[in-house]
């Protein structure tokens, strides 16, 4: 998507210096230079990374506060990645989103590790088994990261679409990753990991988290039990590797109404079994 820049007014308005080429004129670019734009690439990447946490989008003014840059640096990069397609722009609201670009790298990436054409058949087979949305994560440093999904037939819908960034405490898939991190890993998340309070249920206690972990680690598979979502909740078993640490993790995800936990436990069995063929033909990160 081309965007013009004129039209991309927020509530501050740019430093039109700023926002100018920089004077090279063809000249051999010296070290410091090409430090400078080496940097100013790591800053446009931070902004995408900061734009894939707002789903609704985020203005120009929101995103230079969340990545502490000047409003005129941040105006400009917006511009730049929008006129590529990594970014769309939305004039009504005046807010910025990623773009297509992005999508389509992801989808490469996704190919790439097998999610897309190894890991959706058997995804759909436990769906189809379960009746229910079944989720293959991945951890992305404090986070969880959605790389399949497959719905169920079900109208009530689970929300975590490929993509959607999630917590590490609070989600089954979540704990399944941390409880079976390679070690040091492991004691570094017990120890660092944000123990934010999503809803009611949510664990905030460390020393609760500490032995919730425990507890997944001798039973084998996580549960959450409404403390991510209120009306939800999942069950998940880790895929691991060679040397049995989980680099992703397998979930059934369902409203309350329609399963108690004991009945949703029962997945377990179906759970391991999927994660063990998709431990054997994924490429382990």
């Amino acid at each position: 998507m081309s965007v013009n820049q004129a039209t991309m007014n927020d509530d501050v308005q740019p430093d039109p210096a700023a926002l100018a080429e920089e004077p090279d004129g063809g000249k051999k670019v010296g070290p410091k230079k090409a430090a400078d734009r080496t940097d100013m690439v790591g800053k446009a990447l931070g902004l995408l990374v900061l734009l894939g946490e707002e789903p609704r989008g985020a203005s120009a003014a929101d995103i230079s506060r969340r990545a502490e840059l000047p409003f005129s640096t941040t105006y400009r990069l917006l511009g730049s990645l929008a006129r590529d397609g990594f970014v769309d722009y939305e004039p009504d609201g005046r807010r910025y989103h990623l773009g297509l670009r992005i999508f389509q790298l992801g989808q490469r990436v996704s190919n790439h590790h097998g999610f897309a054409g190894t890991a959706m058949p058997v995804l759909r087979r436990v769906t189809a088994e379960t009746g229910e949305a079944t989720i293959l994560s991945v951890r992305d440093g404090l986070h969880h990261l959605t790389v399949s999904k497959v719905d169920g037939p079900q109208i009530f819908r689970v929300t975590s679409d490929p993509g959607h960034l999630g917590s590490l405490s609070t989600t089954a898939v979540g704990k399944a990753l941390v409880a079976f991190a390679e070690d040091g890993e492991r004691e570094k998340l017990l120890a660092e990991l944000p123990l934010e309070p999503l809803t009611g249920k949510s664990i905030t206690d460390r020393e609760a988290f500490r032995a919730e972990i425990a507890q997944v680690r001798r039973q084998g598979y996580a549960v959450m039990d409404e403390e991510n979502e209120a009306g939800m909740r999942a069950v998940a078993v880790p895929l691991l590797n060679s040397q049995g640490h989980a680099f992703a993790s397998l979930a059934t995800a369902v409203p309350v109404f329609r399963l108690d936990l004991e009945d949703l436990i029962a997945h377990v069995p179906l759970l391991q079994e999927a994660a063990a063929e998709l431990a054997a033909r994924l490429p382990q990160r």
